[in-house]
């Protein structure tokens, strides 16, 4: 078995993805943007990049890791 990566480094790579800012962002770019994955080997998984480097890297998550994270967050 294959682990999945942890991070691609370069969100351009993800083609098809489409980004959402989040709502708590402010429209000066100080955010983070998620896209769920929906095609390939990457299925299901939820990308993270930072707003401010749009063409930088990403870090995926599962979906319970990233409940998990955004709960310890709260």
């Amino acid at each position: 078995m294959t682990a999945l990566p942890r991070y691609v480094p370069s969100s351009t790579s993800l083609r098809g993805a489409r980004w959402r800012r989040s709502s708590r962002s402010n429209g000066m770019n100080n955010c983070v943007e998620t896209a769920p994955l929906g095609a390939g080997p990457l299925t299901g998984l939820l990308a993270v990049r930072d707003s401010k480097n749009a063409a930088g890297p990403a870090v995926l998550f599962s979906p319970t890791a990233w409940e998990v994270f955004v709960d310890a967050l709260r």
